[in-house]
């Protein structure tokens, strides 16, 4: 009887040993198979050489349908370079862009240099691609310009004698972009915390103060695109607005004065396009400007190839797109675009570092 219990003990031990060996082998098999599989995927560079369509997002600004062909101009030298489709993504909200490249969402965008800065710090791997150059065809004037304005007939009060001063502003309604706009609030809410802070009552203001009313302003108003803040002040909302000159040059005309100086008199085209439709021979005045590094097109690195970045850079960059009256629209042309041609202004690429002007502003 014991010598059958021993043969029965040994042989259960025979059959557990055997099914560890042979899970123990499944699973190492599994292991080796799954690594194979892992070492056969294509590296990451191979799978954004296959992507057959790249995504472009603008901001609210640039989003318009009155903007629609200088949109698709700029997308069709895309698609010539890379032999890849481009498909415009339109926002309504200065976040929704930023975080559409940050995350991936949009291969390109173009934004101001405060929206690259954020989406930047988000996402490292968001590079700036090109910018426009100024009327030199040099980095050295490549700037827009950013405004204060209020309505015609009520710019006495923000004089100093025969200059323009922005002492008046406090406690009135103020109109500014969007919190994340180079243009429509850093520079602007920089200029005026530098010039109250010499006041003793003022002395703490900082840029956080300007961003709801209360501290400094009455009211705040965010008209969501540089257009949207210019109708806030032209009907009525705001007593004082911030806008740039480029982003509103297609719907106005100068009335008086020179451009981008303080004490300019703008008057919106009799058939000027929507926002502007609303307030049609409208009139405003410039009291401050100040001039704003220029707006880039930025790229997320990692869902563009090496090869496609390179060949947008030289698309981009070349005599025949500087000279592309669809792309640089000619000062006399009747057609609308995002970028004018008055002498040399051409694309020209940029790194990082050129952006730490506006960092220094922000602090980010």
């Amino acid at each position: 009887m014991k010598r059958v219990l021993l043969l029965m003990l040994a042989l259960s031990f025979a059959l557990v040993f055997a099914a560890c060996s042979a899970s123990t082998e499944s699973t190492s098999t599994e292991t080796e198979t799954a690594s194979e599989n892992t070492s056969s995927e294509k590296p990451a560079e191979d799978k954004k050489d296959e992507k057959d369509t790249i995504i472009i997002a603008w901001y609210p600004n640039e989003s318009g349908a009155d903007l629609k062909d200088s949109r698709d101009a700029l997308g069709k030298i895309i698609e010539e370079a890379t032999g890849k489709k481009v498909e415009h993504k339109t926002t309504t909200d200065y976040i929704i862009a930023i975080e559409s490249i940050a995350n991936g969402n949009a291969d390109l965008a173009f934004m101001g240099a405060q929206g690259y800065i954020e989406a930047h710090n988000k996402n490292d791997k968001v590079l700036p691609l090109v910018v426009s150059s100024g009327a030199s065809g040099t980095l050295d004037d490549a700037v827009y310009y950013s405004w204060l304005n209020v309505k015609k007939g009520n710019e006495d009060a923000y004089k100093d004698g025969d200059t323009f001063s922005i002492d008046n502003i406090v406690d009135k309604k103020f109109s500014f972009v969007s919190n994340s706009s180079t243009s429509g609030f850093k520079v602007p809410s920089s200029g005026i915390v530098a010039h109250f802070s010499k006041q003793d009552s003022y002395k703490d203001l900082t840029a956080d103060d300007l961003l709801e009313g209360g501290a400094f302003f009455s009211e705040v108003l965010y008209g969501g695109s540089h257009q949207g803040s210019a109708v806030n002040l032209l009907t009525g909302k705001a007593d004082v607005a911030a806008f740039c000159d480029v982003c509103v040059k297609n719907y106005i005309e100068l009335a008086e004065g020179e451009w981008n100086r303080p004490g300019a008199v703008y008057q919106v085209l009799a058939d000027a396009a929507e926002p502007f439709n609303t307030v049609p021979g409208e009139q405003f005045v410039s009291i401050s400007v100040t001039p704003v590094l220029n707006a880039p097109f930025v790229v997320n690195t990692e869902t563009v190839s090496e090869e496609d970045i390179a060949a947008i850079k030289k698309a981009y960059t070349s005599d025949k797109v500087a000279n592309d009256p669809t792309i640089f629209v000619p000062k006399d042309s009747e057609t609308k675009g995002l970028f004018s041609k008055s002498e040399n202004e051409r694309f020209l690429e940029v790194d990082d570092a050129w952006f730490n002007p506006v960092r220094e502003l922000s602090g980010n």
